[in-house]
């Protein structure tokens, strides 16, 4: 997706300079942010995952990132990351909806493990609660699952 302001790169596996972009977002916010060991955050699942790169036009700045996966599930959409400095300016938005676009046409179950801290980001954008409040990563987290 491509527009005045930012552009979404897409690709498939971890083997291109985006997806290292991809990592240093991740790195920025999950390692040093959320104490998230490093182990955890960069696991196996990056060469069978779909990616997101969303990059500010203006500066050619990577400043969000996402991935979704298929899994015995569904659909997992994970690693949503946006630099702080940039939070809470819809860039999340933007990305969530581009991922929900591509995935909406497999038909398949569509979920998400959400931080507490974001579970009402999720709410208004029809994902539900299910199950208990699960620690994960040293990180509340609820499982969410997509409901339009």
């Amino acid at each position: 997706m491509n527009n005045n302001n930012f552009t979404i790169s897409k690709f498939f596996g971890n083997n291109s300079d985006n997806f290292f972009k991809c990592l240093q977002i991740r790195k920025k916010v999950f390692i040093e942010e959320q104490n998230v060991p490093e182990e955890i955050e960069a696991d196996e699942h990056d060469k069978n995952s779909h990616h997101y790169l969303l990059i500010l036009n203006d500066k050619q700045l990577p400043i969000g990132t996402a991935r979704w996966r298929i899994t015995d599930k569904g659909i997992k959409l994970e690693r949503f990351a946006i630099l702080p400095e940039y939070r809470n300016k819809g860039y999340g938005q933007i990305i969530l909806n581009e991922v929900l676009n591509d995935v909406l046409s497999f038909e398949k179950t569509i979920y998400l493990h959400a931080q507490e801290s974001a579970v009402a980001f999720y709410l208004k954008n029809n994902f539900i609660i299910e199950g208990s409040l699960f620690i994960e990563a040293n990180i509340k987290h609820y499982k969410m699952v997509y409901s339009p």
